[in-house]
């Protein structure tokens, strides 16, 4: 009696089973009429033929290479079910039967593939050729689909749902939904890189709070992702352009943030950043030459611990950590700002903040026009394209100009549009803190500080002979640098606007 093993499958998790009870059966009738039998079956449910990489069908080939001399036939119900590429397909049959000796039959289409006769071999091929182009054609259609929903309806359709978000409904109506216990965490990553805080402290603080991605990408995926800004990104199809198209679902942060993100990324130093509490000025501070000072503990005779902050250039800076503090600190008491000075900070503010909401709703009311404008202008690019009135290539160059204006456009009118209340109410508590700046500096975090510093001497904090050196500073803070150099805590010199200019002598 011949014997034969079976592989049946479906390519679709949703498909009902009887996919494969309707193979079983026709595949047990075959046996049953030809008088063979069945040693083992191999089903993979789900699995597209596009590939030979299924699970069942890796464990078929470890069966026939092990059992072949026990085995004459591999049986499938259409020739489709063992794969839908064609060449690879011929040359994995052709393999079974030269290296095994096992035919492959196709039951339902009657073929008992043989590829020493002609007859068999033509007829095989001519099937598998015919499914690898009604796979060529389903392939087509959904992908069509796909970009309407994607690019037309703004629809996000890929299967893992992004960190921030929950899916919700079904089918056609299955949409995005912000989970905002997720979307919180979304905004501190967003926020703690526009403040340059290291990748590596944004990704403890990001699984601290529950952030469950794993891999070492990430977090760099969530800040590239333009699905938090309210976008999809569409992959160009046929004729049609691919791109950025805005999406129907809600954004967790604006377009602004998005791009500032963007553009930061492409400009970001590969070089990994690590901070140290004992150190917080390592990489912050620059020695003279230019380089920024690391920083690392020195072990003394006692078997004590010492911090130093060091130029990679050996005669350049050496300096103890605590004195590089403790003359910081002293800095700090003579920025503090006067109460009379906090005084009118407050009230300057309440004016100036009227005028930038006033400011603000003109030109927001402004971009709204001009997004106006520019719509009209995609639509005009677009309806000249539909009547074959341009060439693709100048469509996609105007499409891509408009799109990109559009998103700028949107962005802004985003930005116009917040409201600036709360931030004031915000700093308005918080203004009697400049009466201490020490205290601000002390009571900070350690990425607060480094945040401080840059932000006060606009990255530009150097030290040489014994004291601390800048040529920008906040205006705010400067009031008193001259005590500072006397003192020999600071150096303000401040830096020219224009170091080409030089004054005439009026001779």
């Amino acid at each position: 009696m011949k014997r034969a093993i079976r592989y049946l499958r479906f390519s679709q998790l949703g498909q009902s089973n009887g996919s494969i009870e309707r193979q079983e059966l026709y595949t047990d009738q075959y046996l049953q009429y030809n008088n063979i039998q069945l040693v083992d079956s191999f089903i993979d449910r789900g699995k597209s033929a596009k590939t030979f990489d299924r699970p069942d069908f890796i464990k078929l080939q470890a069966f026939i290479a092990k059992h072949y001399k026990s085995v004459d036939y591999l049986l499938v119900d259409q020739l489709d079910r063992f794969s839908r590429d064609a060449g690879e397909a011929m040359n994995m049959v052709k393999q079974f039967q030269r290296k095994y000796s096992i035919q492959i039959i196709s039951v339902t289409e009657g073929i008992v593939f043989d590829y020493d006769t002609p007859g068999s071999f033509f007829r095989a091929g001519l099937q598998l050729l015919l499914a690898e182009e009604d796979n060529i054609n389903r392939s087509i259609k959904v992908r069509g689909g796909l970009y309407t929903a994607r690019a037309k309806e703004g629809r996000f359709l890929t299967r893992e749902k992004p960190f921030g978000y929950n899916k919700v409904g079904e089918g056609k109506q299955r949409h995005l939904e912000v989970n905002e216990g997720e979307a919180k965490i979304v905004r501190t990553i967003y926020d703690m890189f526009l403040r340059d805080v290291p990748l590596y402290k944004i990704k403890e603080a990001a699984y601290e709070s529950g952030f469950d991605r794993k891999g070492n990408m990430a977090i760099d995926r969530v800040l590239a992702n333009p699905v938090y800004a309210g976008i999809v990104r569409v992959e160009p199809f046929k004729d049609l352009p691919g791109g950025l198209f805005p999406a129907i679902h809600e954004a967790i942060i604006d377009k602004t943030t998005w791009q500032m993100v963007q553009n930061k990324m492409k400009k970001a130093d590969k070089v990994k950043v690590t901070v140290d509490d004992e150190i917080p000025l390592r990489g912050v501070v620059k020695c003279h030459c230019g380089t920024p000072l690391t920083g690392a503990p020195s072990r003394g005779k006692s078997g004590k611990y010492f911090y130093y902050y060091k130029c990679k250039h050996s005669k350049h800076n050496n300096i103890s950590a605590v004195k590089a503090h403790d003359q910081f600190l002293n800095a700090c008491d003579l920025m503090s700002v006067t109460e009379r000075r906090i005084k009118e900070i407050r009230n300057s503010c309440y004016a100036s903040l009227e005028q930038e909401v006033q400011a603000n709703k003109k030109k927001a009311t402004e971009k709204r026009h001009e997004l106006e404008e520019v719509q009209q202008r995609l639509n005009a690019v677009e309806e000249k394209w539909f009547k074959d009135e341009i060439n693709k290539d100048t469509y996609d160059r105007w499409y891509s100009t408009y799109s990109d204006h559009i998103l700028t456009l949107t962005a802004s009118i985003e930005r116009y549009s917040m409201n600036q209340g709360k931030a004031f109410e915000i700093l308005d508590s918080k203004l009697d803190l400049l009466g201490d700046i020490r205290h601000i500096y002390t009571k900070a975090d350690i990425l607060q500080k480094r945040q401080f510093v840059n932000m006060v001497f606009d990255s530009n904090l150097y030290y040489q002979e014994g004291i601390y050196r800048t040529p920008t500073m906040l205006d705010l803070l400067s009031h008193n640098a001259s005590k500072m150099e006397e003192k020999g805590y600071l150096i303000y010199q401040k830096k020219r606007d224009n170091l080409s200019t030089i004054p005439h002598s009026g001779r």
